[in-house]
């Protein structure tokens, strides 16, 4: 039995810019200890190799430190062999980001793979036939090569590569990185390693994407995994197994809101997530009407308490519309110039054929907000 750990797209020194400073130092340094869980999982289910299918970091212009800080962590697992492969993102050039790893020297327990031609592990009856980027896109598959390559017979050949399988109309030719799903029929692969897409994907019995080991966005769906891969011969169908790596879960919400009671019940189901809620980070979408006390109600519920207990709130209310009653504009002023304004605001911010009318809602909310603020400081 052959057991490989298949991963990707790991994209050391990404940077997050929607997050402060403080998260995104998070956030990175998380998919770094994700390195290390792949080594503790190697150990615990006897693997011997663990392919990294393409994107190891996520920049050519790195600092020295950046580069070393994988290679630090894949030291420690000596009895793992590590394969790690350019992809879109790091590819192979001349004087490159991998020209400089290797004039540093690399771990021997990790093996770069620079150029497109099989690597025999005898003793373990393995040939892994990477395919490594030259470029960050090109029209040629990249996998091509395999059909012709020459392995010892018996050999169990394992293809590892970094790009985009879509569809299978006329158009597949024109999309960068493309590779035949149907390689491993047409070159007698037992399995192939793909990476790029970062969410986990099964292509066919014999190709999967693992997807990224930390999930980094909330529109990817399968992320923060890896996959164990177990090889009775190189004649039959691996038995591919799905196994946590990622610290940080990210979830997305959909809500409606149109009262106070509304707002309430988002904030228990929030609160009642699973879970160290410290390590989760939340997409919120809302979408609704409310009284101008309600909205500040959701400011001071969720934007400023409920996030909190969270590594990162993304609050999206674009939709959320200011729905203002009588009590808010008698809130706001009874009489006079002031009121006057806060009417002609709330007309303007219920006419959606007001080019105007998101700016208008805006206006009323922050009228509202700096009334009330006023009346806390008279008291």
């Amino acid at each position: 039995m052959v057991k490989i750990l298949h991963t990707s797209d790991w994209q050391i020194g990404k940077v997050f810019r929607f997050v402060d400073n403080a998260t995104m130092g998070l956030l990175q340094e998380a998919r770094l200890a994700a390195i290390a869980r792949l080594g503790e999982l190697a150990v615990e289910n006897d693997v011997g190799h663990i392919l990294v299918a393409g994107d190891v970091y996520d920049m050519e212009a790195l600092s020295p430190r950046s580069l070393n800080q994988p290679l630090e962590r894949m030291r420690k697992f000596e009895k793992v062999k590590w394969h790690l492969l350019p992809g879109n993102h790091d590819p192979f050039r001349p004087h490159g980001l991998w020209d400089q790893v290797l004039r540093r020297g690399v771990p021997e327990n990790v093996i770069v793979h620079t150029s497109s031609k099989p690597k025999i592990f005898e003793s373990d009856g393995v040939a892994v036939l990477p395919a490594a980027l030259q470029y960050r896109r090109t029209l040629q598959d990249p996998t091509a090569y395999m059909d012709e390559a020459n392995t010892p017979d018996g050999m169990i050949r394992i293809g590892l590569a970094h790009g985009t399988v879509t569809g299978f109309g006329s158009d597949d030719k024109d999309v960068p990185n493309y590779i035949n799903p149907d390689r491993p029929k047409s070159a007698g692969l037992t399995y192939l390693a793909l990476g790029d897409w970062h969410g986990q994907k099964k292509i066919n019995d014999k190709a999967w994407y693992s997807g990224s080991h930390e999930t980094d966005a909330f529109d990817v769906d399968g992320g923060g995994q890896a996959l164990l891969v177990e090889i009775k011969n190189a004649n039959t169908v691996p038995t591919v197994t799905p196994v946590e790596t990622g610290h940080y879960r990210w979830m997305t919400f959909r809500e409606q809101i149109n009262s106070r009671d509304d707002i309430d019940t988002l904030v228990a189901t929030l609160r009642g997530i699973d879970g160290d809620l410290n390590q989760v980070l939340v997409r919120l979408l809302v979408e609704g009407a409310v009284s101008l006390q309600d909205r500040q109600y959701f400011e001071d519920q969720i934007v400023e308490q409920v996030s909190a207990a969270f590594c990162y709130l993304q609050v999206n209310d674009a939709r959320l519309f200011p729905s203002p009653s009588e009590d808010d504009l008698d809130q706001i002023d009874r009489g006079g110039f002031v009121r006057a304004a806060a009417d002609v605001l709330k007309q303007k911010s219920e006419d959606m054929n007001d080019p105007d009318h998101e700016v208008a809602a805006l206006a009323l909310q922050r009228l509202y907000v700096e009334h009330m603020k006023l009346q806390t400081r008279s008291q």
